[in-house]
């Protein structure tokens, strides 16, 4: 397999098929990448399988054994995956991922960073934080929005009274 580096016009082309190659910039209505890497997807429709992206701009995204960076799109599925950051309307992922903001999202033995979405479902969901309004699924995390508010409100007394016992013993007089 011969690797090459393909730097692709930025011309929008109807569509983008890429198999074991590398590229700079890709704009187009749809793309697909086989064994691939690209540095930025822009397009109406993205499918990856077994490819990487830093960032993708799309409409809809769909990834298989794909590793993203950054995600910003309508609907995104991602399946055995790693992703950086994701914001999208709607959010179907099993994996890994740093961060994810969505109205709907569903995750499937995922680990995630921090969940923030209006309605999160999922078969197991593992997360260091998950901000929600309704979870439906088995949730195992660190910070949940009960925990948010409280660390926030103890870490602001704590500071506060912090800063007044410095005032006092170091104020001027």
């Amino acid at each position: 397999m011969s690797e090459e580096t393909i730097p692709l016009v930025p011309e929008h082309s109807q569509v983008t098929n890429l198999s074991q190659v590398d590229v700079e910039d890709v704009t187009a209505e749809m793309v697909r990448m086989h064994q691939s890497a690209a540095d930025t997807i822009t397009a109406e429709d993205a499918e990856m399988n077994r490819s990487a992206v830093a960032t993708v701009t799309a409409e809809t995204v769909k990834a298989h054994q794909s590793a993203l960076g950054a995600v910003q799109a309508n609907a995104v599925t991602v399946e055995n995956g790693t992703v950086g950051i994701i914001q999208a309307k709607t959010v179907s992922t099993n994996g890994y991922t740093g961060a994810v903001v969505a109205g709907s999202v569903e995750l499937g033995n995922a680990y995630a960073g921090l969940v923030a979405g209006r309605e999160v479902r999922g078969e197991r969901i593992e997360s260091i934080v998950l901000l929600s309004r309704k979870v439906e699924g088995t949730v195992h995390t660190v910070i949940d929005t009960r925990g948010a508010l409280i660390i926030g409100m103890v870490g602001g007394l704590f500071a506060g009274i912090m800063l007044l016992l410095g005032r006092m013993l170091f104020g001027k007089k």
